[in-house]
């Protein structure tokens, strides 16, 4: 087992005023190579621009590759290619720098302003840390334009009125909108997964012989509880989805809670194992169907197995055990299909699941940089919709992300008293108590300070950063007990 990476968090995305930087993104495939080349050969051709599309400069014009989403409305029937097109003309007149954020449509335009809600630039945080500025003809944008499913979750019921055995979505959901966005994580660990996804399908399309060079498209996030690992899985396979769009035309994602499964199916041995993976089987057998397999709380698998052996359960638990790991082996000999997997107990992930991961990340308790940054983004976000106000009225100064403010505490400039500085200072302080709380548990903070403020209906930001302050206090000695 490689070690453990420690997690980190990351900045949220900067303004929408600002425009974007780099990304690592697959490449879509060019609409003549579609009539021209045959399907496994497109598929092979297509995996190696995804796979180019993840390293910048491309060294075939030194440009560097840009993901651009665009997101159409639910209304929309406007053909992708066209609007692709169409996004591509525009972005080629902007004369602009590129950073990571929402880019907006030109008034004129209204062939986008009819059909296009959204369009972002994603995923340039390694580029943004490393405090590079691309102009834009250094940039070649690469364009991914989808439709969010609004479908939600569909359940396949278990036998006897019991619980579901597993949930499935059409991706990209309407339910995980925004979700890849919110999670900030340690710069490059989004991208080191994105990578991954684009090699392991490259590597199956293109007949690695397996003997030779192993991979089994599996990936493993353990940690404690509360670090987003369930989150950050499902808004993988959200963002690969609009990724891979122009390769796969149809993405699924099945979600599976195998803590539920091995405590309630013992008696039914293998059948439910073998009944979730048969259904898995007839979705990847669709060339045109990428799928995503989520099993949450692997650690259960050990718990399964050691009990069989210790003889307080059943000798057939182990048979379960077995099963699944065996149907997962199964699924290697399909090129479109990708097993995302979380534990919250690293010590107790069985060992033979463990040696089939390709990627084993250690996601851990929020740095201070995270903390501060997951408290200003819920700050910003009731800013935003006007429950904290100015205390003499006029506009709230914006709370400034910590790199910016790390530069100014040391400046020798006068803080105002309301000011940009001395809000963010106040936020500052509220991060550095909150070590220790999970990521889940700052995001409700902000809540409880508002619940804790003498009159809700008129908070002032100062007023609720320093109740920010004290509810920080309070819920850091009850978790402690």
């Amino acid at each position: 087992m490689s070690a453990p990476m420690e997690v980190s968090f990351s900045a949220p995305p900067p303004p929408p005023d600002a425009a974007f930087t780099a990304v690592s993104a697959p490449s879509p495939v060019p609409a003549a190579a579609v009539t021209s080349s045959p399907p496994q050969q497109l598929q092979a051709e297509a995996a190696a621009a995804a796979s180019a599309a993840v390293v910048a400069p491309s060294p075939a014009d030194d440009k560097v590759l840009v993901s651009v989403e665009v997101l159409l409305h639910a209304t929309s029937a406007a053909r992708h290619e066209d609007v692709q097109a169409a996004v591509e003309r525009m972005l080629e007149a902007r004369s602009l720098s590129y950073v990571d954020g929402p880019v907006p449509i030109p008034a004129d335009n209204s062939f986008l302003l009819e059909n296009v809600k959204r369009i972002q630039i994603c995923d340039t945080d390694e580029w943004v840390e490393n405090h590079k500025v691309l102009l834009f003809w250094q940039v070649k944008p690469v364009v991914h334009v989808f439709q969010l499913s609004e479908d939600g979750p569909g359940e396949e019921p278990g036998e006897d009125d019991t619980l579901s055995s597993f949930n499935e979505w059409s991706l990209p959901a309407k339910e995980f909108d925004g979700l890849w966005e919110s999670l900030l994580y340690e710069v490059g660990l989004k991208q080191r997964l994105l990578r991954y996804a684009a090699s392991a399908l490259l590597f199956t399309e293109r007949g690695v012989d397996p003997c030779l060079v192993s991979w089994n498209r599996i990936v493993l996030l353990h940690g404690p509880p509360g670090t987003g690992k369930t989150s950050l899985c499902k808004a993988l396979a959200q963002k690969l989805s609009i990724r891979f769009k122009s390769r796969y035309s149809m993405c699924q994602l099945v979600e599976v809670n195998a803590h539920s499964l091995f405590s309630k199916w013992f008696s039914e041995s293998g059948k439910l194992v073998a009944k979730l993976f048969q259904k898995i089987q007839e979705m990847v057998e669709e060339e045109s169907n990428l799928v995503f397999v989520l099993i949450d709380e692997v650690e259960s698998l050990a718990a399964a197995r050691q009990a069989a052996i210790s003889g307080s359960e059943p000798s057939d638990s182990i048979r379960v055990v077995n099963a699944l790991l065996t149907q997962m082996d199964k699924l290697k000999s399909w090129p479109n299909v990708i097993i995302l997997t979380t534990s919250n107990i690293t010590t107790a992930i069985d060992i033979a699941f463990v040696d089939r991961a390709d990627i084993k990340a250690y996601v851990g308790p929020p740095t201070l940089q995270a903390r501060y940054e997951i408290l200003r983004s819920c700050i910003q976000e009731l800013l935003r919709v006007g429950i904290l106000t100015h205390p003499h009225g006029g506009s709230l100064p914006c709370i400034l992300n910590y790199s910016t403010l790390k530069e100014k505490k040391h400046c020798p400039e006068a803080v105002e008293p309301l000011g940009a500085l001395h809000l963010s200072s106040l936020l500052y302080e509220a991060a550095e108590l909150c070590e220790g709380l999970s990521g889940r548990s700052l995001r409700k903070l902000p809540f409880l300070t508002h619940a804790s403020v003498a009159n809700p209906s008129r908070c002032d930001a100062s007023t609720f950063m320093h109740t920010l302050i004290q509810t920080a206090q309070r819920e850091i000695l009850e978790s402690r007990g």
